[in-house]
């Protein structure tokens, strides 16, 4: 019977001693925090709404400019929303629109965590006259007025759309990943496992990706989640100044920019409010699941 209850007592300190993995950290994470449970759910809960409610709608009927319907309110002549000045349906290009900021904010997030891991990785693996090089670059981008630069690009582009507007942003939002994933990998090159696969003579391609990446990932994904509003906020804040999207392609931004109008800011609540509310409610969401999510990835680094 001592026997039986030794190894009891064993098996139950060994289920305690277990690491949790990092789906459970983050269950656990999101149940302590309920504001951000709920921040989640709505943040999916309009994704889904987006994405599939856009499919309802096409662009050009959208964009086709109605000057008998001009400044309907909402709930006349049969539109939700209402019409903008040009008699086009708000509803439509609240839907467009959002589904447009959306996937360029995650499209500049995806290029620019992809770019920033690759020469983050192979600064911080190699180092030396390599780091030097890059991290000058790199120091010199940063210093650079961005936000200005990229105006003067759409400016002189003469025709671009959703596509060049994506790569003119994401050539200068990488560095900031970059510089990460850079301390990150050379803390992680100093350990017994970097130095023991040098010694087995395995590739550097494969300590890079194999060894070190999987280790840094959940701090990547946490940045690159948290990065989607940023990356969000200045698309529609350059297409709210005028110099983010062409004016054909709806955008969160060209709907409040309507509100520059006086009257419209004053009388017309309607065409502006919506938006202005969506991209408040979108930017507090994802701000507020992240941070969780970030609470979770320092709780795995701490349990191991």
């Amino acid at each position: 019977m001592s026997k039986e209850k030794e190894m009891k007592k064993d098996t139950s300190l060994d289920k305690k001693n277990v690491t949790p993995s990092a789906f459970k950290v983050i269950v656990r994470e999101f149940r302590k925090d309920k504001l951000a449970t709920f921040s989640l759910g709505v943040f999916v809960l309009i994704l889904l709404t987006v994405f599939i409610g856009s499919l309802f709608f096409n662009l050009e009927d959208v964009m086709r400019v109605n000057l008998m319907d001009s400044f309907l309110r909402p709930g006349e002549e049969g539109y939700f929303l209402g019409t903008d000045q040009a008699g086009r349906p708000l509803l439509g290009q609240l839907f467009i629109g959002t589904r447009n900021s959306i996937i360029i904010g995650s499209s500049v997030t995806f290029l620019t965590t992809v770019t920033g891991i690759i020469v983050g990785l192979i600064i911080g693996f190699y180092g030396g006259i390599v780091d030097n090089i890059i991290m000058r670059i790199i120091d010199f981008i940063q210093v650079l007025p961005v936000l200005m630069i990229i105006i003067v690009f759409v400016t002189l582009v003469p025709s671009y759309n959703m596509v060049t507007f994506v790569f003119i942003m994401s050539v200068f939002y990488w560095c900031g990943i970059a510089r990460l994933v850079r301390s990150k990998a050379l803390s992680e090159g100093r350990r017994d496992y970097i130095s023991a696969s040098k010694t087995m003579g395995t590739p550097s391609w494969k300590i890079m990706v194999g060894g070190i990446l999987p280790n840094i990932s959940s701090i990547l994904i946490i940045d690159a989640i948290l990065g989607l509003a940023g990356n969000m906020g200045i698309e529609i804040g350059l297409t709210f100044l005028g110099f983010g999207l062409p004016p054909g392609t709806p955008s969160l931004g060209t709907l409040i920019n309507k509100a520059l109008d006086p009257t419209i800011l004053r009388d017309r609540m309607y065409i502006w409010f919506p938006a202005s509310m969506l991209v408040l409610v979108l930017m507090l969401s994802i701000n507020y699941a992240g941070q969780a999510l970030r609470r979770a990835s320092d709780a795995k680094q701490r349990l191991g």
